[in-house]
């Protein structure tokens, strides 16, 4: 913390909040470190004999997935078959369409649901 309570002591409060904020943040990291930790253990038993590259397309999808990616490479010493992953890795609009699905809205005025409703009645 800088001290920035010698300057006043109203401006310890935004500080404070700040770092609860920075903390939550750090929370948020380090409660994900297991899963991590599985899923490396994974990615290494998994490419250890031979490089499988289906087994890193979910992982390049993020940026902590490739983050991973590279840990694992780098701890296999095949850092060079990252290249393979990044070039046949979808772009961010490609992985948009696949996940995103189009829905057809209709939008009714007043008057125009209240014709609609009476036609149905009939």
């Amino acid at each position: 913390m800088l001290p920035l309570f010698e300057i006043s002591r109203w401006l310890l409060i935004p500080q404070i909040g700040i770092v609860v904020i920075c903390l939550k943040g750090t929370y948020s990291i380090f409660s994900s470190w297991e899963d991590k930790k599985r899923k490396y253990h994974i990615l290494i038993e998994r490419n250890s004999k031979e490089f499988r590259e289906d087994t890193f397309s979910e992982y390049m999808e993020a940026p902590c997935g490739r983050l991973l990616t590279k840990t694992v490479l780098k701890d296999l010493n095949q850092s060079d078959k990252y290249k393979i992953l990044k070039i046949n890795q979808k772009s961010y609009f490609a992985q948009l369409e696949k996940t995103c699905r189009r829905t057809k809205v209709k939008v009714y005025t007043s008057k125009d649901y209240e014709i609609e409703k009476q036609v149905r009645k009939q």
